[in-house]
C-alpha cells in the first residue's frame, strides 16, 4: 500500500514511518524539511521525502492537489489544526485516495460526567485547539457520509510522551523544574487537592494505532478512537510514584486555586488549568475492539522514559540520578 505521511518527522512521525516501512508498505514522508526525526533509523532510507511547507501551499492553494498527486491510497494527516485547512486536502484526495487517517486529540471533549470516557461521550470542548479538532472532526463525518465522500478515521491521542520534548508533569504543565522538586524531596504546592487526572501516552503506542487505521478496510465511512496509556494519572498519585523513583517520602501541600496560580507564572497556571479543568480519562476499549490497540506503556512507564531522556540530555538535574526504567 502506498501512504503519504504529511508531518512525518514529528513526534508520532518518528516512530510511524520506520514502522509502516517494516509493515512493507510504500512510504512518502511529507515535511517542511526543518527538522529531523527525533529518533533515527534506517528505515528512513527506504523512504521518498517530500518538503511541503503547508503554511506557504495552502495560501497558494497548492497543499491538498500537491499531496492528491502522489497517488497515495492512505494518506495520513499528522498537523492539521482548522476545519479550513483539512477541508482543502479533501476536497483534493476525494476520488483519488482510500481513506484519510486524521490525528485529533481527546480535547474534543471538556468536561466529562461519566470516566473513563467513550468516544461518542456528550461533552462539548473549549479552547481554541479542541474546538477547531472537533469541527475536522465534524467535516470529515459529513464528508464520509455523502455519496462519493472521502472515508476518514480520526485518532485522539491524549499527553504524548517520548524522548525528544517536555512532557506533562504532575502539575500538568511543562515547567522542568517540578521534576527536580520530586526529584530532591522538596516541598512540591499543589492545586485543589490533586484529585483531577491527566492521560498520558507514549508517542510509539500512538504510532501503533496509526499503523493499524492505515491497514483498517472495514468499519463505518468514518470513524474515531481514543488513543491512550490504558489508564489515567491522578495529579496527587502521579506526584507521589514520581518522587518514590527517587527515594523521596512525597512532600505535597494542597492549596486552593488563588494561592497556587500566585506562587508560579501566568503561563504555567495557565496551563495547569487547561489541564485539570478538562481532567480527561478516556477509554480504550473501542480501539482494542476493533483496531487491535494495546499500548504497550503505561502513563508512568511512558513518562519515566521521557524524563530520563530530558536527564541524560541535561534538559533537567535529578540529583544524578536516573530515572528506573
Amino acid at each position: 500500500m502506498r501512504v503519504a505521511v504529511i508531518g512525518a518527522t514529528g513526534h508520532i512521525g518518528t516512530y510511524l514511518i520506520p514502522r509502516l516501512v517494516a509493515d512493507g508498505h510504500d512510504v512518502v514522508a511529507i515535511s517542511r524539511g526543518t527538522q529531523q526525526p527525533y529518533r533515527p533509523d534506517a528505515a528512513w532510507d527506504q523512504v521518498e521525502r517530500m518538503h511541503l511547507d503547508r503554511e506557504v501551499e495552502e495560501r497558494a492553494g497548492t497543499f491538498g492537489t500537491a499531496v492528491a498527486e502522489l497517488a497515495a491510497d492512505v494518506v495520513v494527516d499528522l498537523i492539521c489544526f482548522t476545519p479550513e485547512s483539512a477541508r482543502q486536502l479533501v476536497d483534493a484526495l476525494r476520488g483519488r485516495t482510500q481513506r484519510l487517517v486524521m490525528c485529533s486529540t481527546i480535547w474534543v471533549k471538556g468536561t466529562l460526567t461519566e470516566v473513563p470516557a467513550h468516544e461518542d461521550a456528550v461533552s462539548e470542548p473549549w479552547g481554541h485547539y479542541g474546538i477547531g479538532k472537533a469541527a475536522i472532526e465534524a467535516l470529515l463525518e459529513a464528508e464520509a457520509e455523502a455519496p462519493g465522500g472521502l472515508r476518514s478515521t480520526c485518532l485522539r491521542p491524549g499527553h504524548i510522551c517520548g524522548p525528544g520534548w517536555p512532557i506533562v508533569n504532575p502539575l500538568g504543565n511543562l515547567e522542568l523544574s517540578v521534576w527536580e522538586t520530586l526529584a530532591a524531596g522538596d516541598e512540591l504546592v499543589m492545586p485543589h487537592l490533586g484529585l483531577e487526572t491527566l492521560h498520558h501516552v507514549h508517542a510509539a503506542d500512538v504510532a501503533d494505532a496509526f499503523a493499524r487505521a492505515v491497514e483498517r478496510t472495514s468499519g463505518p465511512p468514518a470513524d474515531r478512537f481514543n488513543v491512550v496509556s490504558d489508564r489515567a494519572l491522578t495529579m496527587r498519585g502521579f506526584a507521589e510514584a514520581v518522587s518514590r523513583w527517587f527515594e523521596q517520602e512525597p512532600r505535597l501541600r494542597f492549596v486552593p486555586w488563588d494561592e497556587y496560580a500566585a506562587q508560579t507564572t501566568e503561563a504555567a497556571a495557565a496551563t495547569t488549568l487547561a489541564h485539570l479543568s478538562r481532567s480527561h480519562s478516556m477509554s480504550i476499549e473501542r480501539a482494542r475492539t476493533e483496531l487491535g490497540y494495546d499500548p504497550r506503556y503505561t502513563s508512568l512507564a511512558a513518562v519515566a522514559e521521557s524524563l530520563e531522556w530530558l536527564r541524560e540530555n541535561g534538559q533537567v538535574s535529578l540529583g544524578g540520578r536516573a530515572v528506573p526504567e
